[in-house]
């Protein structure tokens, strides 16, 4: 399980896509079916950025770190 994030979007996801997540599932209900995925979501973003690895990326043969052998 080689890294396959550069840093930029190792950054986009804890500082942008994942406080996004958390505020809108506060403005929606914190206990709806429609928070619970964003919160979800934005524990999967975290998490990814923490450990550098996205393993949809690897699913999807993308990877974002410029020697990555799948990176464009």
């Amino acid at each position: 399980m080689s890294k396959n994030m550069n840093t930029l979007d190792r950054s986009l996801r804890t500082l942008l896509v994942a406080p996004a997540a958390i505020v809108v599932g506060i403005l929606v209900g914190p206990g709806s079916p429609v928070s619970i995925v964003l919160y979800a979501l934005a524990a999967v973003m975290l998490a990814t950025s923490a450990v550098g690895y996205c393993p949809l990326y690897s699913l999807l043969r993308l990877g974002t770190r410029s020697h990555h052998p799948l990176a464009r």
